[in-house]
């Protein structure tokens, strides 16, 4: 992978992002292949979930169940055709505590698209 297409990853992933950031189903979908891969966080080996239908379903349960808490990206590297994002997920939960827990995406682009994102998380 060039120097260019190491941009073109990283502002893929950096849009990506910002429509998960806000909930957007609609932009992030536009953002991955009609073959996508998305592996879900729940132990012990997380849920795998396959084309825009599952994938669709799956991200949207987590904007359902994650109502009011937000997503914010601590750092973006890209190596070969993998974008590597390290990321917080901060809350208020029901009695008013603050929390929050840490985890890692790796994407695999291809065509300029999300063919996959397999997520990891701190418990």
């Amino acid at each position: 992978m060039n120097e260019d297409d190491t941009v073109v990853a990283v502002s893929l992933i950096e849009r990506f992002n910002e429509a998960f950031t806000v909930r957007d189903i609609e932009a992030v979908m536009t953002l991955m292949t009609p073959d996508c891969v998305f592996e879900g966080t729940q132990p012990p080996d997380g849920h795998r979930y396959t084309g825009q239908d599952g994938v669709r379903a799956a991200f949207q349960a987590v904007f359902d169940s994650a109502r009011g808490g937000s997503f914010s990206t601590e750092e973006l590297f890209c190596a070969g055709d993998r974008v590597v994002a390290r990321w917080r997920f901060d809350w208020v939960d029901h009695q008013g505590r603050p929390g929050h827990v840490r985890g890692v995406d790796l994407f695999r682009i291809r065509g300029g698209l999300v063919a996959e994102k397999l997520s990891y998380v701190k418990g």
